[in-house]
């Protein structure tokens, strides 16, 4: 077992896992599966049902993992893999394969673990570790994927040097990312303070521009293959999420705070939704 020096602390899985105990099907179809943004070719007039916004979040999830060109036969890592619902959409769709979720957080990991049962042909497997202590061997996975959860990590960088380790030469890392424009900065800064600091959707760095990105990468040694700007594409995640919002019994001020920054600032065009995607060099 890895040893989990950074151990976030995530309020809003807190209060999902808390739902879900209780029985609450509305959360339970919304979140049950993935934990993460939605996606729509098209932004809807009326409040998206939990049933739309869970078609959505899968819908977005096979965004990322297409960008990582996986194809059958082989070795996929998912870090920050919440309740397992990245690699089973991959599961339904490839053969011979072996998926492999890592989390920090067990709880997520006893759900996915419950949850999840492989198809004929693919195996599952769940690693508590720490994203950017990966305990796997050199060189052992063809593509590393990272589904809006990078900004809990404790250090990109760390996190691009752990996921050149892992992958073969040629592998593919994918991920999505909230992507700040320059000018967005000084707010994001201010918001590590409060409520970021401490508020719902627990310690975040959303400072990463693209910019940023292209230097971890290059640093690291990948290439860029991919940067895809979905935001429009995320923007009926807002108006569902406060509709939502009355049944999670831990909603704080910082959970409307927060969300309506994103919103506010995406629909300025100051935040951006990104999937990134890049291919090992070397190595």
């Amino acid at each position: 077992m890895a040893q989990h020096s950074h151990e976030p602390q995530l309020p809003y899985f807190d209060a999902l896992l808390e739902s879900f105990e209780e029985g609450d099907p509305t959360v339970a179809e919304a979140f049950g599966d993935h934990v993460h943004w939605g996606y729509w070719d098209a932004e809807p007039d009326p409040v998206p049902t939990p049933a739309e916004f869970a078609a959505a979040a899968e819908r977005l999830s096979s965004e990322v993992w297409q960008a990582a060109e996986i194809h059958d036969g082989e070795r996929v890592l998912d870090v920050g893999c919440g309740f397992g619902g990245t690699l089973a959409s991959i599961d339904a769709h490839r053969s011979g394969m072996t998926l492999s979720g890592v989390n920090i957080d067990h709880r997520q990991l006893l759900r996915a673990g419950r949850m999840r049962v492989a198809a004929a042909g693919n195996t599952l497997d769940w690693t508590r570790a720490d994203a950017c202590a990966l305990p796997f061997a050199d060189a052992s996975f063809d593509a590393v994927l990272a589904v809006e959860c990078i900004f809990h990590f404790p250090d990109r960088g760390r996190f691009f040097a752990e996921a050149w380790r892992v992958l073969k030469r040629g592998g593919r890392l994918a991920l999505s990312d909230f992507v700040p424009t320059r000018m967005l900065l000084p707010a994001v800064l201010a918001a590590e303070y409060w409520p970021g600091s401490r508020g719902f959707y627990g310690k975040v760095d959303m400072r990463c521009t693209a910019d940023r990105y292209a230097r971890l990468a290059a640093d690291a040694g990948f290439l860029p293959v991919l940067d895809r700007d979905i935001t429009r594409n995320t923007l009926p995640t807002y108006p569902f999420l406060r509709h939502l919002s009355p049944r999670l019994r831990r909603l704080r001020f910082s959970a409307v705070a927060e969300t309506l920054f994103a919103e506010s600032a995406s629909r300025l065009g100051l935040l951006r939704y990104r999937i990134l995607a890049f291919r090992k060099i070397g190595g």
